[in-house]
């Protein structure tokens, strides 16, 4: 049987909103500020944080389970999206940067590999 997960929005001004997961857990989004916004993440920003999260969370993980000494470490995500609507992301990259004592790179190429192949379901968790 498939996982099921909830989550909803509730609108409070402008094109302002929170959005509440299944966990009780919330995060502020709007529209960008050029536009009348910015107190809250805009959709695809939450996007990008989402994907960047999932992977992150899944390349820690394995990079634990082999034994690797990280202290420190990120997942930057850059998403290009076209100027007319829909505006879909086009093209979606992202950087990892891990600091540690004598991290194998090897260990962090295959973490990653196994993240984006195995484990990332959407783009996502």
């Amino acid at each position: 049987m498939a996982a099921a997960k909830d989550a909803k929005v509730v609108w409070k001004s402008g094109l302002a909103f929170e959005g509440i997961g299944g966990s009780g857990l919330t995060v502020s989004l709007d529209t960008i500020a050029e536009e009348g916004g910015g107190t809250g993440f805009s959709p695809m920003e939450l996007a990008l944080v989402s994907l960047a999260s999932c992977t992150a969370m899944d390349v820690i993980s394995i990079l634990k389970k082999k034994r690797q000494d990280v202290t420190g470490f990120e997942v930057r995500a850059h998403g290009l999206r076209t100027d007319d609507h829909p505006r879909i992301f086009t093209d979606i990259t992202l950087e990892y940067v891990v600091r540690g004592h004598g991290v194998d790179p090897k260990a962090i190429e295959r973490a990653i590999e196994l993240s984006e192949t195995n484990t990332v379901p959407w783009p996502g968790c």
